[in-house]
């Protein structure tokens, strides 16, 4: 599965992409902190999931998400509580809670490689 992430702290997408780094089955193509690059990037690129993060400044995740005509997987990244209704209202893969651990982390792409799994066999 190729996937991005979206973050505005630099730090939670170090995380992000060292545990990537880990899972077999997923290739993280890129990074962003500012969430227009990653539309741009979207633009001209076909991905399968993406780790987004919900409070960033300009727009927000689930602004961002709801903007996109194509919409991959999501799983979302994020220190804030109060958006899983809406996350699953969405139809995002899962919602990790910041700070996250290596296995769970793998649980969500886990969930995610079934959910892609079956798209492309259906």
């Amino acid at each position: 599965m190729k996937a991005i992430a979206i973050d505005d702290e630099p730090i939670a997408l170090e995380i992000i992409k060292a545990h990537a780094a880990k899972v077999p089955f997923l290739t993280l193509k890129a990074t962003f902190t500012d969430a227009f690059q990653a539309l741009e990037y979207l633009q001209k690129e076909s991905i399968d999931l993406i780790f987004l993060d919900i409070k960033m400044p300009d727009i927000s995740g689930i602004e961002f998400f709801n903007s996109l005509s194509k919409k991959p997987l999501l799983i979302f990244t994020t220190a804030y509580t109060e958006h899983a209704v809406t996350s699953f209202e969405m139809d995002a893969v899962d919602y990790l809670l910041k700070p996250f651990s290596l296995a769970r982390f793998i649980k969500g792409c886990n969930k995610a490689f079934e959910r892609y799994s079956f798209r492309n066999t259906v």
